[in-house]
């Protein structure tokens, strides 16, 4: 009898970038992203490749919410799925905004890097093909967020907000 071995897991390259100073405030943000997005990578079947995060600011957001989904505001979390990838896999860009991550913590009573690793688990599956444009497609997104999070040891995001789709990629 042939024994099958089951294929290893690779976390993707994940390259972060910080490009405002309010995170400097958070020293374990960019470790959460990276375990957030290596959780996520290890829960799904995906392609290993490339990721890149941006850790921003509101301004800066609201320009690239504005450019690429004509909304002229902030939102927590942008994906950039890449298009057709030639030669190494890269998966796309995640960028996600400090105040209104934070502004979300304090409203929503929520810690700071369990909003983080939310919102890089959720930027991470638009990135490998994930949807919450229809009500299916979002409960079989939230669902699998939940069960990333709590591989993480982290609260389910949507205990307390059954239904919500309040996620920047979908609702201003």
């Amino acid at each position: 009898m042939t024994s099958v071995r089951k294929p290893r897991l690779v976390a993707p390259e994940i390259d972060i970038q910080v490009q405002s100073a309010p995170w400097d405030a958070e020293p374990a943000a960019q470790a959460t992203v990276r375990e957030a997005i290596a959780a996520a990578r290890g829960a799904v079947s995906a392609p290993a490749g490339e990721v890149s995060v941006v850790l921003t600011d509101d301004a800066a957001i609201r320009r690239l919410n504005r450019q690429w989904r004509g909304i002229d505001k902030p939102t927590n979390v942008l994906s950039f799925p890449a298009t057709k990838p030639v030669g190494a896999v890269f998966l796309g860009d995640i960028v996600i905004a400090y105040e209104t991550l934070a502004r979300e913590c304090a409203e929503e009573n929520k810690v700071f890097l369990h909003h983080l690793a939310h919102l890089a688990v959720h930027g991470f599956l638009h990135l490998i093909g994930y949807d919450h444009t229809t009500d299916s497609e979002a409960d079989a997104m939230e669902a699998l967020e939940s069960t990333i999070m709590a591989r993480l040891h982290m609260p389910d995001p949507y205990r307390e907000r059954a239904h919500s789709r309040d996620f920047g990629d979908r609702h201003a």
